[in-house]
């Protein structure tokens, strides 16, 4: 990947840090919004070609029946959703939905799994769906719940490329929304895929009823970590029948174009994927945050067991803006 011919007199202007301070944060999401713009429109120039976008597709592999809380999934055991519960899909199937996905311009498939925490054996046939998707030449992303370190290190040699594990939110507001797994625990499992050299995919979802300071935070913890991640999954809250997030207030939509740019600023080699929630944006509000600095979407039309933006409309908004797919995951050096 190529970034755009002023990358080097941008690069400057973008660092790389890993030292953010509360009050930064807070001063780069209270800027005026069209300063806020032009800023992250920098940092996306320094390292990325701002008229591309990597695309890739998610896959539940195994769906519902999940013994975790969280407050805004309809995968909990917990919640009367409707969902019906879907054992692990066979690896035939994994591999005839990936060629589904590539043959739509998808260049990474992303499996989900619901579980709090996989069994060993479960792992296996993981490593059978990345070695089959990695033979069709397409990234592999898997994102299976807390990981022991064997299991880790069976992915890694497995072939994996990404997992993810989003931190959610913030570390004060977690509790608000999760209590069956710990902040520390999203931290300690995110170390350990990381120190077993297998790239990191890791976000949040905003709209859960949080405040500034807790998107402020959020941001400032993912930033701060040793490495940034290689893809960041900005989420907009999917409100779920069921689910105890079900009737939460809507956030402003600028809000939410503001954490796509300050996320831009503060990862500026990182991909920030615009995710779940685009079903409710507009055309105008998804190029808006393309423009925030967004560089990479989830394709087709389900995100694990919620709607997405149906493949055609996608390819529709990107001709009108002038946008191409394509790319890996994370800036080149």
């Amino acid at each position: 990947m190529t970034a755009h011919p002023a990358a080097s007199a941008l690069e400057a202007a973008a660092p790389i840090r890993h030292d953010w301070q509360l009050d930064e944060v807070r001063a780069l999401f209270a800027l005026p919004f069209n300063d806020l713009i032009f800023k992250a429109q920098c940092a996306h120039r320094a390292y990325f070609d701002p008229n591309e976008v990597q695309v890739s597709s998610l896959l539940s592999i195994k769906t519902g029946s999940c013994s975790e809380d969280c407050g805004y999934c309809p995968q909990s055991a917990r919640y009367d959703t409707g969902l019906k519960p879907e054992a692990l899909m066979p690896v035939e199937d994994v591999l005839k939905a990936a060629e589904r996905a590539k043959a739509e311009g998808a260049s990474r498939f992303c499996m989900g799994a619901a579980w709090r925490k996989p069994k060993d054996k479960d792992i296996e046939r993981v490593v059978e769906m990345v070695q089959g998707v990695k033979a069709l030449g397409m990234e592999t992303c898997v994102t299976l719940g807390m990981l022991t370190d064997e299991q880790t290190a069976r992915l890694k040699e497995g072939g994996l490329d990404y997992y993810n594990h989003n931190l959610d939110t913030s570390e004060e507001y977690y509790s608000e929304v999760i209590t069956t797994r710990t902040y520390q625990d999203r931290l300690d499992t995110l170390a350990r895929v990381r120190d077993a050299g297998i790239n990191v995919c890791c976000g949040g979802i905003v709209g859960m009823g949080e405040g500034d300071g807790d998107r402020a935070k959020l941001l400032l913890e993912l930033a701060n970590l040793p490495a940034h991640p290689e893809s960041v999954p900005i989420n907009m809250l999917v409100q779920v029948e069921g689910t105890p997030l079900m009737g939460t207030e809507a956030l402003d939509p600028f809000v939410f174009i503001r954490t796509i740019a300050v996320a831009r600023i503060m990862m500026p080699k990182s991909r920030v994927r615009l995710s779940a929630g685009r079903t409710s944006m507009s055309d105008e509000m998804q190029a808006l945050c393309f423009l925030a600095g967004a560089n990479s979407i989830f394709y087709g039309e389900k995100l694990l067991t919620t709607d997405n933006p149906m493949t055609n409309h996608d390819k529709a908004l990107f001709d009108r803006l002038g946008v191409r797919m394509g790319g890996s995951s994370y800036a080149q050096q």
